[in-house]
């Protein structure tokens, strides 16, 4: 397919990437210069668009993708699929599905999860909401960037259900990192605890794939001083964009409220730039109040 491919972050670039080499012709554009890839990138946005089959985004947040897709609509071919792989919120959403709508493009919001690592490894799971005419014209390139893929319903039904699996991600870390610190603080050893936890009822995602504690479980950022990964100011955003949608819609959601509390406290003491795990060295010198 003739793809273009808006966004060449850590996430989008490596994205790209993976359709090019999977055979597809991909043209590239983002603000930033000089990008080191073999993909073609193009510095005029109005040259990545036109004449392509498919259009994918990967931007910071829902204003950029509004901005993007005010730009790119008159500019794009008819038949055209643009697809949003941005975490934006649910109302951003909507707007961009709206605005393709209107220009009588067939539009997709797909929100991924995996980071960094699941973006270079092709083993990024996509949330998709949007037109089912779309999402199956689409979907073989999704495989080629994922190992799942899920429709998820209408217009803005993926990024609701990134915002939802995110804020559980959030809750679940923090518990894992609670119960680390304990396990110190009484003399039960990491190792132990992980032996346990991970094979009874305490597994979880965060404890037996994306461990917190170093040295213990499957490698992951804790083992590489905590460099992200998922970093933790990309959580804290994940988790405010779903306290915004609880509060659009008068969702009681006390979990994750103290969830985005807590990783705003993170944040402004020593967490900026590191993994979203870091709240386990974080927590372990806090004192209880």
């Amino acid at each position: 397919m003739k793809i273009g491919f808006i966004g060449l972050g850590n996430m989008g670039l490596p994205m790209a990437e993976n359709l090019h080499s999977a055979g597809h012709e991909v043209i590239g554009f983002d603000i930033k210069e000089n990008i080191k890839s073999n993909l073609s990138i193009l510095n005029k946005i109005k040259n990545v668009v036109r004449d392509k089959q498919v259009i994918f985004t990967m931007l910071p947040s829902g204003d950029e993708v509004k901005e993007v897709y005010q730009q790119i609509m008159p500019l794009v071919t008819k038949g055209s699929i643009v697809v949003d792989c941005s975490t934006i919120d649910v109302e951003s959403a909507h707007y961009a599905g709206n605005l393709a709508k209107k220009s009588k493009l067939l539009t997709l919001d797909a929100p991924v999860s995996g980071g960094v690592i699941g973006a270079q490894e092709g083993t990024l799971t996509f949330m998709v909401g949007g037109d089912e005419e779309g999402f199956m014209t689409v979907k073989p390139l999704f495989d080629v960037m994922g190992k799942k893929t899920v429709y998820c319903g209408s217009s803005g039904s993926g990024q609701a259900a990134k915002i939802c699996n995110n804020m559980i991600l959030g809750i679940s870390m923090i518990g894992v990192c609670e119960a680390f610190v304990l396990a110190d603080k009484i003399g039960l050893d990491r190792r132990k605890m992980f032996e346990v936890s991970s094979s009874s009822s305490g597994q979880c995602w965060s404890l037996s794939t994306y461990c917190p504690a170093p040295g213990v479980g499957p490698k992951a950022p804790s083992d590489n001083q905590y460099e992200p990964g998922f970093a933790a100011e990309l959580m804290l955003k994940d988790l405010l964009l779903a306290q915004g949608a609880a509060e659009q819609v008068n969702a009681h959601t006390p979990l994750g409220k103290h969830a985005s509390i807590i990783y705003q406290d993170l944040l402004k003491n020593g967490g900026l730039g590191k993994d979203f795990s870091f709240v386990l060295p974080f927590f372990k010198n806090k004192k209880r109040t």
